[in-house]
């Protein structure tokens, strides 16, 4: 089986635990603890940050977007790839995370000096998604894809960062469009709490 790093609270090992469980690939979960990184992860990839994908023939994918789109070029019964809009993944990742990580955790970008409303500035980007989500079900069409995924997240952390402020927004179609992803089976099924690995625990395999 190939080995996956991740951590269970993290964005983007979330997206690619997902991926990787609707392609049906199983795989070898080392939950990893961020403030004691293993050095197995280390040493498969030097910048040490989840999710890292070591394939059986040591190949290392260490971007959570190239994990997704590694398992769905194995397999892709959902369509998954034809919902691969790298606009909306790049803005995501980009500016909107940008604002997220400084609404969210104000105290560690207090050097910055910025008067910017976070906040404000990721709900102009979660308009945007409300309007796109007016016109069908999902943001590619009226069945789940990549970009889905991909935002999902992302878009769950800035919810809770104060759920009350979300939900009394005039964004009706991305609130009933997150709620539907929170209760999905899928995101259920890669939720599970699991202790941080160590070298010579058991192996926990993960997948459907």
């Amino acid at each position: 089986m190939a080995v996956l790093y991740s951590f269970r609270r993290c964005p983007y090992a979330m997206r690619a635990r997902m991926a990787l469980w609707v392609t049906g690939i199983l795989v070898e979960l080392r939950e990893v603890k961020l403030s004691n990184k293993p050095p197995e992860l280390i040493e498969a990839s030097p910048k040490a940050t989840v999710p890292v994908l070591v394939l059986p023939d040591g190949t290392v994918i260490d971007e959570s977007i190239a994990i997704m789109r590694w398992a769905l070029g194995q397999n892709d019964p959902e369509g998954w790839l034809a919902g691969d809009d790298k606009a909306l993944i790049t803005r995501n990742d980009g500016p909107f995370k940008h604002h997220l990580d400084r609404y969210k955790y104000p105290n560690r970008y207090e050097e910055e000096q910025d008067d910017t409303d976070h906040r404000a500035r990721g709900l102009l980007i979660l308009q945007d998604l409300d309007e796109r989500l007016a016109a069908h079900k999902q943001l590619c069409g009226d069945t789940r894809t990549l970009a889905d995924i991909a935002l999902f997240p992302f878009i769950r952390q800035f919810a809770n960062t104060d759920r009350g402020w979300f939900d009394s927004k005039p964004i009706p179609h991305l609130q009933f469009w997150l709620e539907g992803h929170l209760s999905s089976d899928l995101f259920k099924a890669v939720m599970p709490k699991f202790d941080p690995w160590k070298a010579g625990d058991e192996p926990i395999a993960f997948g459907p």
